[in-house]
């Protein structure tokens, strides 16, 4: 049986969809709140960029979850 290859979802999708958009917040809001560019936020959300771990720890601490 074939099974068929889906894109596997990328970290800013899970952000955008279980985090941001349940609690209303904004990417510029986050981007504030976490002291980055909103550049940044927005190409990892979009999949242009790749999480670093650097800004894993910054997610993991507003959200209150592990890298």
């Amino acid at each position: 049986m074939l099974v068929p290859k889906r894109k596997p979802t990328t970290p800013g999708e899970i952000l955008n969809e279980e985090y941001l958009i349940p609690i209303g917040m904004t990417q510029k809001q986050l981007a504030d709140h976490i002291d980055c560019d909103i550049k940044v936020i927005n190409r990892l959300i979009n999949g242009r960029t790749n999480l670093t771990a650097k800004m894993a720890l910054k997610l993991a601490a507003t959200f209150r979850t592990t890298p």
